[in-house]
């Protein structure tokens, strides 16, 4: 083996620029120009996180839901999954869905939403990101002003809704109930969805 051969073999693939971060942080724009960045990467605090391969619970309790909340949203309003959220110059997370309301834009070049635009936010737990799915994320949703934050948790098999509603005086949420076998609401919008149906379990 030539010596040139033996230093290609040791020299590491180059990393792209973002894998070291500015000093003061990233910033929501950031992610709009990052080359080569992994899907569904969120900024949390400045930093970027990246999203690990998710369990089937989590991919169909999403799946599910989403196509529930369509049925019951008001015609001027949006539900979305996948999609970043601006909630400061150093946070834009992506939540699991998203409501949006009336004014919110629309159009192809739309990479992120702003917190004004959102009515609901649900994250549905994940192992490797629960501290973020049930703390940092909800404060944050909460700090910008979302009115309503639902986090869906895997209990025997089967989905739990925890849902929150925006205190506005402290910028905090609170727990207005724990739904296990229906989600029947009248805020955001009325809505009234069979839990076992965004998982339902299968006979072999």
């Amino acid at each position: 083996m030539t010596a040139e051969a033996v230093i290609t073999r040791m020299t590491p693939p180059s990393l792209p620029d973002w894998i070291f971060p500015p000093p003061e942080g990233f910033v929501a724009e950031d992610l709009d120009h990052l080359p080569d960045l992994p899907a569904h990467t969120e900024l949390i605090d400045g930093s970027l996180v990246f999203v690990s391969p998710q369990r089937h619970f989590h991919h169909v309790v999403i799946r599910e839901l989403e196509h529930a909340l369509k049925q019951f949203l008001p015609a001027d309003h949006e539900v979305l999954g996948q999609m970043t959220v601006k909630l400061g110059a150093r946070q834009r997370p992506e939540p699991d869905i998203i409501v949006l309301g009336p004014d919110a834009p629309y159009g192809p070049d739309v990479t992120c939403y702003d917190a004004a635009d959102v009515v609901l936010t649900v994250e549905v737990v994940s192992k490797e990101s629960e501290l973020r799915d049930r703390r940092r994320k909800p404060a944050l949703y909460a700090e910008a002003g979302i009115p309503h934050f639902w986090l869906i948790e895997e209990v025997n098999s089967r989905p739990a809704v925890f849902v929150h509603e925006l205190n506005p005086a402290t910028r905090s949420y609170v727990a207005t109930g724990v739904h296990h076998d229906r989600l029947k609401l009248t805020v955001p919008f009325d809505l009234d969805i069979d839990l076992a149906t965004l998982y339902p379990s299968r006979t072999r």
